[in-house]
């Protein structure tokens, strides 16, 4: 797809969007063709790592204790949870929930992810917010930085799914960036690449769509 092609949409959907005293979500709606959504072979289930990020500060939290939650505090988690503490939120439902609703992303020792599946589940399951499983060969660093600048892609089984790809207030020429290396990764998932894609749409939250293919 030809970059300038995804610019221009940007800049309609900004010029477009009426003024707001926040700074909006800036979104793409993926519509599919052509693809049997109920093989899961065929969703897309992808985590793309942003050029520019999200615009917006991403909260993690960390199941560890020692070296690697000191690590992680200065690689930039939010929240370091006690693996000592997890058998108890299992019990404190509305606890778990808040904390599944405050985090973006969770990362665990390997050692502590059969104790979180167990207690958190239920809850972070369904918003696709289990850890990532800290294995030796990673180190909480670089699952940080990725994790602040990531967004995880999923269709399910349906063939028009929808997904942030920053914030209004960020140049029109970092959210086209951001739109570039969604759109190509996601071709790339494809048994058919581009054929695979009926139509793309953008919007800011409030504002009007427009088509950017």
């Amino acid at each position: 797809m030809i970059f300038e092609q995804i610019l221009t949409a940007v800049e309609q959907a900004i010029e477009q969007a009426p003024q707001r005293n926040f700074s909006e979500s800036v979104d793409l709606a993926i519509n599919l063709k052509n693809i049997d959504m109920s093989q899961p072979a065929n969703r897309i289930d992808e985590e793309i790592l942003l050029p520019n990020g999200l615009g917006k500060s991403i909260k993690i939290a960390v199941f560890a204790k020692g070296d690697i939650a000191q690590r992680a505090v200065g690689s930039g988690a939010e929240m370091i949870i006690d693996p000592d503490d997890i058998e108890g939120l299992k019990d404190d439902k509305v606890k778990a929930r808040n904390l599944a609703n405050e985090i973006d992303f969770f990362v665990s020792e390997v050692a502590y992810m059969p104790s979180i599946a167990k207690a958190l589940g239920p809850v972070l399951g369904p918003r696709g917010k289990m850890p990532v499983p800290l294995t030796p060969d990673k180190n909480i660093e670089d699952i940080i930085r990725k994790a602040k600048n990531s967004i995880r892609v999923r269709s399910k089984d349906r063939l028009t799914f929808h997904l942030p790809i920053g914030r209004k207030d960020m140049e029109n020429k970092l959210l086209a960036e951001n739109i570039e290396s969604i759109i190509s990764r996601i071709e790339q998932t494809l048994a058919n690449g581009k054929q695979n894609i009926k139509s793309i749409y953008l919007k800011t939250t409030m504002g009007p769509v427009v088509k950017v293919i």
